[in-house]
């Protein structure tokens, strides 16, 4: 039995469209469990005795927890290879992984700069400053995935199935809208992005989590 913690719009998106795509292939279901963020259920004694670091994805299989996304990722895709939400080839696998890392370890914690400046910086000029510094590295980083979208050997990052790479991707454009990106200064990565949210497994994900796409306020 696989129990999956997650929070609408965070990027627990990811492992939700992979779990949805092992459901479609292998017909194993998951139980999602939702953590409401803005409730600070996160910080509930009962889920940091399951997770002390209080974040979302977590996943408790048979009764074993499993966190951080990389590592969550790599668990679903070996246990179900024919979903191919990696590739198996070594050095394409070792590629797909690099650039989930940087999803995960570069573009991520910049988006955190952007919006929660608290966890940085302590008056509100310091700030202010680390938004905006926040803001500037991070549409380089969108330039930075628009650019792999455009040298993708199909209509996902990897060609012609989807990955876990696609799910993390449309999550960051998403972000930028909260982040005061226009998605629409992006229009090749907007597309892409428009047509993942047409796949049934990204859609059901989407849908159980009611995210609005484009979050972009002008």
């Amino acid at each position: 039995m696989i129990e999956f913690y997650f929070s609408p719009g965070a990027c627990s998106f990811v492992p939700h469209v992979a779990l949805e795509v092992i459901q479609s292939v292998s017909g194993r279901g998951f139980e999602p469990r939702l953590v409401k963020l803005h409730r600070a259920e996160h910080r509930a004694p009962e889920y940091l005795a399951l997770n002390p670091e209080g974040q979302v994805p977590m996943l408790v299989v048979d009764g074993k927890v499993l966190t951080q996304i990389v590592a969550i990722c790599e668990y679903l895709d070996l246990s179900c290879p024919e979903a191919g939400l990696l590739p198996a080839e070594p050095w394409a696998r070792a590629q797909a992984l690099s650039t989930l890392a940087y999803f995960n370890n570069t573009a991520h914690p910049t988006f955190s700069h952007v919006f929660m400046p608290h966890k940085f910086a302590d008056d509100e000029a310091a700030q202010a400053e680390v938004k905006r510094a926040g803001r500037v590295r991070y549409q380089e980083i969108l330039k930075r995935i628009d650019a792999l979208v455009a040298a993708a050997p199909g209509p996902f990052l990897l060609g012609e199935r989807l990955s876990v790479l696609d799910p993390y991707a449309l999550t960051l454009l998403r972000w930028g809208g909260l982040a005061g990106i226009d998605p629409d200064s992006l229009p090749r990565y907007k597309a892409y992005v428009e047509h993942l949210a047409q796949q049934a497994p990204v859609a059901a994900a989407i849908e159980r989590e009611r995210l609005q796409l484009n979050v972009f306020k002008k």
